[in-house]
């Protein structure tokens, strides 16, 4: 396990320069009247975050010796659409936070136009990025990235579960419906973040079952380690505030299930994360520390 966790760590601080990297290029001041908008997608895209999901692709995508650079450059797309999401949710018509990943909110850093407009802009790139032939020569794996992270994110994915999350808001939920809108609102990024690694590698949709199986458990074993986050966590940490849905009598695993429980079930999903992989050796490994760093994380 110590070999695992070091791993794990090697490999988030190696994910987190990256991606910095390809933002930091990417995302390069113009030097004209859109500095302004520039540079509120850098202060929202560079620094902090676990970058959780471009790790789950590059990881996966190392399994079948796909290209890292290649990998990377997805990763970032997949990271522009979370950070997206992230600008977005933080808006005062939305959660109304202060602070993000440890420092000001973009709408607080800057003002809520700009943070709409930032929002818009990074959702823009990830797809630039996918459509892009220097991300990969096949123009077939290019559309199957495109569709696959489209798909995850909008109605039938990330944003769709948010909308169920702000109607659940409106009413008593179960924990059905919460276990729905999460496989959503969290789960269906993460699964993508698995499935187009597994493009990059070529593997066919009939020949990816374990790996959505990984990903679908560990999606939803860590929005449970964020709902017990928000009970047991330290905000400094968490680089967020916390104990936000206790106070707005917000249905979570936690409320509908209890805390000890809560933490069973996630423990439970994790090890079932580990068992998809059991076909696969040591090249495995990153993605079992990724599983079980999920109900391990202070933030």
């Amino acid at each position: 396990m110590a070999a695992q966790s070091s791993l794990l760590q090697d490999a988030l601080a190696q994910i987190a320069a990256d991606i910095d990297h390809e933002f930091d290029t990417l995302l390069t001041l113009p030097g004209d009247a859109r500095d302004r908008l520039y540079a509120s997608m850098r202060h929202a895209a560079i620094g902090g975050g676990k970058r959780l999901r471009p790790l789950l692709v590059t990881a996966t995508a190392a399994l079948f010796h796909a290209d890292r650079a290649v990998a990377l450059r997805v990763g970032t797309a997949v990271e522009a659409i979370h950070v997206y999401s992230l600008v977005h949710d933080d808006l005062p018509c939305m959660d109304d936070d202060d602070m993000r990943r440890g420092k000001p909110t973009v709408h607080r850093a800057f003002d809520e136009a700009t943070a709409v407009l930032a929002g818009d802009s990074l959702h823009a790139l990830a797809f630039e990025i996918l459509a892009n032939s220097q991300t990969h020569s096949d123009p077939f794996v290019r559309g199957e990235l495109i569709s696959t992270l489209a798909l995850a994110s909008g109605p039938e994915g990330m944003a769709g579960g948010q909308m169920m999350d702000i109607e659940a808001e409106k009413s008593v939920v179960d924990l059905q419906t919460v276990m729905r809108l999460q496989a959503l609102k969290t789960g269906a990024l993460i699964a993508a973040s698995v499935e187009m690694g597994a493009i990059l590698g070529h593997i066919p949709p009939e020949g990816r079952t374990h790996l959505r199986g990984y990903a679908r458990d560990i999606g939803l074993a860590f929005q449970i380690a964020d709902d017990i986050m928000d009970v047991e966590g330290d905000p400094e940490l968490a680089g967020k505030a916390l104990q936000k849905d206790a106070a707005a009598n917000k249905g979570t695993f936690v409320s509908l299930m209890g805390l000890e429980r809560a933490k069973q079930q996630a423990e439970m999903l994790v090890q079932q994360a580990n068992d998809h992989l059991s076909s696969y050796g040591a090249e495995a490994d990153l993605l079992r520390a990724i599983a079980n760093y999920i109900t391990e994380r202070d933030r």
